[in-house]
C-alpha cells in the first residue's frame, strides 16, 4: 500500500533518503540534491507518499503546470530488488493520470548512471542535460 506520508514519517523518509543517496556524495563530490530537501515542508503540502511498514519506500511529486514532476523516489536499500521502486513509479504513473496529467518528468545526477539507465528500460524518454541548482542533470519525460 503507497499512502501520503504524515508527520509521524518524518525520521523514515529523513533516514530512507539518506541511505539512498549517501553512496553518490564520493561520486559527485557533494550531497545529491535530494539529501538537503525539507522532508517536513514536503510532507505538510502532501507531496509526499511512503510504501511498507515501516517504511520502505518513498517518493515525491509535485504538480506543475502541464505535467506531474518526480521530485524523488528512494528505497531503503535493504528493499532494493523486492519490486518496492517499481511499485512507486507505477503509483507515480497512476496518480499523473488520476490528477489529470498526460506527462510525468523527473531528472537525475549525469553521475547517477544506474539511475540514468533505469529509468531509459523503465519507458522514460531522455529530454535534454543541463545544470540546474549547481548540478549536472539529465532530464526525463513519459506519457502517461
Amino acid at each position: 500500500m503507497i499512502r501520503p506520508a504524515t508527520s509521524g514519517d518524518l525520521q523514515a523518509v529523513r533516514e530512507i533518503v539518506r541511505a539512498a543517496y549517501v553512496h553518490y556524495v564520493p561520486r559527485i563530490g557533494r550531497e545529491p540534491g535530494p539529501m538537503g530537501d525539507d522532508y517536513a515542508a514536503r510532507i505538510a503540502a502532501r507531496e509526499t507518499f511512503v510504501t511498507g511498514e515501516p517504511v520502505k519506500g518513498v517518493i515525491v511529486l509535485i504538480d506543475e503546470a502541464d505535467h506531474l514532476l518526480l521530485d524523488n523516489i528512494a528505497v531503503d536499500p535493504a528493499a532494493h530488488g523486492t519490486g518496492v521502486g517499481r511499485k512507486l513509479l507505477q503509483f507515480a504513473d497512476q496518480e499523473a493520470v488520476r490528477r489529470g496529467y498526460n506527462e510525468l518528468r523527473l531528472y537525475t545526477h549525469e553521475k547517477m548512471t544506474e539511475n540514468v539507465a533505469l529509468y531509459a528500460r523503465a519507458g522514460w524518454e531522455e529530454t535534454h542535460r543541463a545544470e540546474q541548482n549547481g548540478f549536472p542533470r539529465v532530464f526525463f519525460r513519459k506519457t502517461v
